[in-house]
């Protein structure tokens, strides 16, 4: 553990990036005002107590309290889920590896309901077919930008608006959004290649709106880490103890010297297909590296010392909200959120190129 990890000083994060951050000005002379981002869509996701769900605090009750969208539910993707029993496992970092600020701990035993879960994170293509069929506009596209990583950026010196001087390695794009990750600049990927590819630049209010006409969620934090242990009792990673076992690459996570050279050697510089590499022993892909994924729960450090133990929830209300499994941007050396117990948060309204989501079954 390094000197910040044991101080659990705050500092910058790979993993996300707000917009209410300070921003150092580029061609364009900063962000522009909030604009109707949010306003078209009004969706209040409600955490449901004990007592309003007879004992399953699991629930997200959402509520469409605007008409201004009409979701098909005629015309929803297929999602491959697997099917979990659910039980008792050790929730926490037993490694005590993580950043203190995150609260991994204390381990405990709890128990979660069974549940069914995407197989893989929701691709640019299920995203498409939810967009095709409904009209929606994220949050990027109302207000007309998104956090894109540095190396990343595709787009004329014109469509840069600044960066935040804590995590410079972030910066905001004109144009960018779930359709053009990099930006619009020339020789922007072709979107075609991308639909395979998990979708990203998409709020936690733009996933839970996917969510709502899909028929589905997001799952819990704890229904999360369940699934993505795969079965295995203790481990470091979704596959074992070891991050390369036998020499080979497990996840799409950075490799090279943070923030401003990635050697590549699992051959992506950003996203990857999903299902690039082998599966957990619950068969899920993309559970560590790749990128972040939305939870339904708020973030507090100190959630994991509730003792709820059945079906835990975070907080009521929050500021944040939690994502789990680390991105193509994690290292070691930085950020070592690709463990299977590593806790993070994001601004729930600031998109970027690094977070996206998976669904769970009603």
């Amino acid at each position: 553990m390094t000197e910040e990890q044991e101080s659990g000083a705050p500092r910058g994060s790979c993993c996300s990036v707000s917009r209410s951050d300070p921003v150092v000005a580029g061609a364009r002379g900063g962000l522009p005002r909030k604009g109707r981002a949010g306003r078209d869509v009004k969706l209040a996701v409600e955490d449901v107590d004990l007592a309003a769900t007879g004992g399953d605090t699991r629930v997200a009750a959402i509520r469409e309290v605007s008409d201004a969208a009409h979701f098909d539910q005629e015309k929803l993707p297929r999602h491959d889920s697997v099917l979990l029993s659910g039980g008792v496992f050790s929730r926490g970092d037993a490694f005590r590896e993580g950043y203190p600020f995150d609260g991994e701990l204390p381990v405990r035993e709890v128990f979660v309901s069974p549940f069914s879960i995407d197989r893989a994170p929701v691709t640019v293509a299920q995203f498409a077919a939810f967009v095709n069929a409904t009209g929606y506009v994220t949050e990027a596209e109302r207000d007309g930008y998104s956090a894109v990583f540095h190396l990343a950026v595709n787009a004329p010196s014109v469509a840069i608006l600044g960066t935040a001087p804590a995590t410079p390695w972030w910066v905001f794009v004109t144009g960018a959004e779930w359709r053009f990750p990099s930006g619009r600049g020339e020789g922007a990927v072709n979107f075609l290649e991308l639909l395979t590819h998990p979708v990203t630049h998409v709020t936690h209010r733009d996933a839970v709106s996917y969510c709502l006409w899909a028929g589905r969620r997001l799952p819990t934090e704890t229904e999360w880490e369940y699934a993505a242990r795969g079965g295995l009792v203790g481990a470091r990673y979704a596959w074992g103890d070891e991050l390369t076992p036998g020499g080979a690459q497990s996840c799409n996570i950075w490799q090279g010297v943070f923030p401003d050279h990635n050697t590549a050697l699992d051959g992506y510089v950003t996203t990857s297909p999903v299902g690039t590499y082998r599966p957990n022993g619950f068969g899920l892909v993309d559970v560590a590296g790749n990128v972040w994924e939305w939870c339904a729960d708020w973030f507090s450090v100190d959630a994991y010392r509730s003792r709820e133990s059945r079906d835990p929830l975070g907080p009521v209300r929050g500021d944040r909200r939690i994502i789990r499994g680390g991105s193509y941007l994690c290292h070691e050396s930085y950020c070592n959120r690709y463990r299977v117990a590593a806790r993070s948060h994001a601004d729930p309204s600031s998109p970027s190129g690094n977070i996206g989501f998976r669904t769970v079954a009603l």
